[in-house]
């Protein structure tokens, strides 16, 4: 007889080789055909809702590894929650509008958007956008994200962009709408206003500039110091192109400013400053003639220093003592804090740069000139003059434009504003009842809100959401009431926004409107567009309260970090500011940053981006979600080749675990109850309790990488380096239908069934692949993984934890000394070996106890039991091999049918 054929070897068609690259596109495509995602709805049609709401990416170019981040994170929520007992409906979006999309399309079409009409400029920004939705959508899928594809919502939707006008209207209604003449952050590469969203600080060199301002008017009060005509205040700036704005020199009224005397005449300055400022314009030793507090300064006039003006001298206590010289250059028409200040001054606003970044008419000598020839040329100026006192070259975080990456300008522009201030304080109450993840982006948040006091709104954009305000064509006042409101929402409803720039204004209003102010019957539409954020901002509104089977609010958000100033804030401010009054989220969770290998940012210009869908052609989808999963999301991450190839190794790990469960349970058709397993068998279950417990509990807390972690140690640790590897005897030499093999089989049933569920929401396809393989109990789905419970920790308690906790520490021990003896050729494989264990006291009792448990705990032969001093110790087992199982044995050929069988074995094959 050939006794290896009568072994239960394993047997399974699920392959070895996974093959993820070509069998999971197989697998989308039978979802799409199955309506996989409609039909997991449907099921759960009756249980509460979880609504996760998506932020839209722009629709402007293939998907990058953030996107792939993000999106695969949040279908672990999804389907997680699913299978938790929610119903998670999830419509994916997008953001159509704005400058991306308008500079991706001129760069890849070389568009001449100024020979085209605005119409016709509008129609090819949507047909690209939605180019790039579709493709995004596919990419998307093949990550394995499930979601309502067919009917996502876009920014540009007709729908959309009518409920966002009622959004704007109501915040206008309210008074939180305004047009006012302020510096804003200003690209002039594009010619637009930009939000602080849209601005990213980079590392950048400068010459910053000390300037003599010199002393015109004391105000009779700096004579007893000197001679008030040697007198200079000494400015300092990193912006010299600014200076033809300069209006004022603020002062902080508590600091001490100081009368310096120098070879150069008496410098006024923080007396805080004074040496640091003497070391860089190389003063030497500076005396000081007396100190005035910067409030008895105040109202004082100094000379501009090219321009034919005075320069009054102001206090105010965003003056710090932190750089510069405390004598801060003040231009109301380029900073925020400058405006501000000039305020209370009643000082006019002068812009001497225009919408393209080149010096006007007010910059006198320097009209013409761009900013950075300014720089350079002022310098020269002040040079000749005497009015530069210093100049160091340093680097210094500015404010670059994240689209074009060029340097951006502070620049007042007469634009509309939400105010920001007029709301604090509820956004604030709103956001304290978020529930963050992690907890510091509360403060995050917080912080972010506060330092705002204005929102700029519009973009000198075609490409976007027409601004819906009109402007009498008599006073030029502008009008948003109710009435025009709610006419364009219907316009914009029944044609879409390219109505704006179609039909005459006459059109777009009311029946009968007339101007508030003077009664005129004609009127003019606002040219500027939506800010971006805007729209996005406004998603909750138009999404979550118009699609059926959504509601607001939403249970969570989860974007990126830089949605604290975008998307998280954006949608805050809008709830806040409209009827709901309240934040559109009740939880926000945030992702880190995706980094190469080195740790360098990833980038195309770098050459060391990595594209999600050329990972799905190398290794699999899975294996990329199986990266995610691994990962403390929350923090920055680091991604290359060599990491996916250990993941690939981690994913191999966990699917042969798996597949030798599966090979196990060809035949087998009775599940045991639990009392009739086998201690071992008991234990087994009892340690994937442990694991369901710890699983669902990281789930629940968004930590993906405690899922990660505990799944892959328990199938390393707790099955293939001891479990699995016990049981194999008892599995393939054991009687078929016997009880050893059945309470074996029972215990990898309920494994192999607990696991897949566990897996599933990570390993998205490979979950299905083995639901459709495996048996499955009378209560199961077998139509999708996704349509069954996640398993429940039983929290049961196994009596006899502590006795197996000694049994796998004692397997541990001898395993070394059989390591030893191969090496040393003593023995070959476990099975030829005799252990002899020796110990005392209560340690001899437990091993004397368990002594027909150790042969197979330890794999070997035989085990024999000394009193004595505690040792180890392996030599060849006496006997015979058994010709089937292998074990050696004294007692082979006790059935003489069967001469090279031991009598277990050939008890089995008679």
């Amino acid at each position: 007889m050939e006794y290896s054929k009568t072994l239960m070897l394993p047997a399974t068609e699920f392959p070895m080789r996974a093959g993820l690259p070509k069998r999971e596109p197989e697998m989308l495509e039978r979802w799409r055909q199955d309506r996989l995602y409609e039909l997991v709805q449907e099921e759960n049609r009756d249980k509460p809702l979880f609504i996760l709401h998506d932020g839209p990416p722009f629709s402007n170019g293939d998907l990058h590894m953030g996107h792939a981040l993000n999106k695969v994170l949040k279908d672990f929520v999804l389907r997680y929650k699913s299978m938790a007992g929610f119903r998670t409906p999830y419509v994916p979006g997008w953001d159509n509008h704005g400058m991306p999309i308008e500079s991706a399309i001129i760069k890849k079409q070389k568009l001449d958007r100024n020979k085209m009409s605005i119409p016709e400029f509008r129609d090819a920004c949507r047909d690209f956008a939605q180019g790039y939705v579709d493709r995004q959508s596919g990419q998307f899928q093949r990550l394995g994200i499930l979601g309502d594809w067919e009917h996502p919502y876009l920014t540009m939707d007709r729908s959309f962009e009518a409920e966002e006008i009622k959004i704007f209207g109501e915040m206008a209604e309210k008074g939180y709408i305004y047009k006012g003449l302020k510096p804003v952050y200003w690209c002039a590469h594009d010619a637009t206003a930009l939000a602080e969203a849209e601005v990213e600080y980079v590392d950048d060199a400068c010459d910053s500039v000390y300037v003599r301002f010199a002393l015109h008017d004391d105000k009779g009060r700096l004579s007893p110091y000197g001679d008030v005509s040697q007198m200079s205040f000494v400015i300092w700036t990193t912006t010299t192109w600014t200076l033809p704005g300069n209006l004022a020199i603020c002062l902080h009224p508590d600091f001490d400013y100081a009368l310096c005397q120098t070879g150069d005449g008496i410098l006024i300055m923080a007396e805080s400053l004074r040496e640091r400022v003497a070391a860089a314009a190389g003063l030497g030793e500076v005396r000081v003639l007396g100190t005035l507090k910067g409030k008895e300064l105040e109202y004082m006039t100094a000379r501009h220093p090219f321009l034919d003006r005075d320069s009054l001298i102001i206090v105010g206590d965003h003056v710090t003592s932190e750089a510069g010289t405390g004598c801060v250059h003040t231009a109301p028409g380029h900073g925020a804090e400058d405006w501000l200040v000039a305020q209370k001054y009643d000082l006019p606003v002068i812009v001497p740069v225009d919408d393209k970044g080149r010096m006007t008419a007010e910059a006198g000598p320097f009209a013409g000139l761009t900013t950075d020839e300014a720089n350079r040329a002022i310098a020269d100026e002040l040079k000749r003059s005497g009015a530069m006192l210093a100049s160091e070259r340093i680097e210094h975080p500015y404010p670059h434009c994240w689209r074009c990456k060029h340097p951006v300008l502070f620049r007042a522009t007469e634009q509309w504003f939400a105010s920001v201030d007029a709301i604090k304080e509820a956004a604030c109450a709103e956001a304290d009842k978020v529930t963050w993840y992690p907890e510091w982006g509360h403060d995050r948040m917080i912080a972010m809100i506060q330092e705002r006091s204005d929102w700029c709104i519009s973009r000198q954009r075609n490409w976007g959401l027409p601004i819906p305000v009109f402007y009498c064509e008599s006073c030029q006042k502008p009008i948003i009431t109710r009435a025009t409101i709610d006419k364009v929402s219907e316009v914009f409803r029944a044609e879409g926004s390219n109505a704006w720039y179609v039909r005459p204004a006459e059109e777009l209003v009311p029946e009968g409107l007339r101007c508030p102010d003077c009664g005129h019957t004609r009127f003019v539409k606002e040219k500027s567009t939506l800010d971006g954020w805007f729209d996005s901002g406004s998603t909750h509104a138009a999404v979550l309260r118009t699609r059926p089977g959504l509601r607001w609010p939403a249970d969570l958000y989860l974007e990126g970090g830089d949605q604290y100033r975008g998307w998280f804030q954006s949608s805050l401010l809008t709830a806040v500011a409209t009827k709901d009054c309240a934040s559109p989220f009740k939880s926000a969770i945030t992702n880190g940053w995706v980094f190469a290998s080195d740790g360098r940012k990833m980038s195309k210009s770098e050459g060391n981006g990595m594209d999600p869908m050329q990972v799905c052609q190398q290794y699999g989808a899975d294996i990329l979600r199986l990266w995610v999963s691994s990962t403390d999301y929350r923090t920055d991450m680091r991604i290359g080749p060599e990491i996916f190839k250990q993941q690939s190794e981690v994913y191999l790990k966990i699917r042969n675990t798996c597949r030798f469960l599966l090979g196990n349970l060809a035949d087998f058709d009775a599940d045991l109850p639990e009392s009739e397993l086998t201690e071992l068998d008991r234990w087994a279950l009892w340690q994937l309790d442990e694991l369901v417990g710890k699983v669902r509990e990281s789930y629940d807390a968004y930590e993906y990488h405690r899922v990660f972690h505990a799944v892959h140690n328990f199938c390393v640790v707790e099955m293939s380096n001891f479990y699995l590897d016990v049981l194999k005897d008892r599995l393939y030499c054991e009687k078929a239908d016997g009880h050893e093999r059945r309470s074996a089989q029972t215990a990898i049933y309920r494994i192999l069934d607990a696991l897949v569920r566990l897996v599933a929401p990570i390993l998205a396809y490979t979950s299905e692949e083995l639901w459709q393989f495996m048996p499955h109990h009378k209560g199961a789905d077998t139509r999708s993984v996704l349509l069954n419970d996640m398993p429940s920790a039983q929290a049961a308690l196994f009596a006899e934890a502590g006795k197996w906790e000694k049994l796998i520490a004692l397997r541990e021990e001898v395993n070394k000394v059989l390591e030893n003896a191969r090496a040393s050729k003593t023995i070959g494989k476990s099975l030829e070996a005799e252990v002899t264990l020796t110990a005392k006291g209560e340690e001899y009792a437990f091993l004397r106890e368990n002594a027909p448990l150790l042969p197979s705990i330890l794999i070997v032969s035989s085990v024999r039991l000394e009193e004595g001093p505690r040792g180890v110790a392996c030599a060849v087992a006496p006997g015979e091999k058994c010709e089937r199982c292998w074990t050696v044995v004294t007692d082979r050929g006790a059935n003489p049918a069967h001469p090279t069988l031991c009598p277990r074995c050939a008890g089995v094959v008679s």
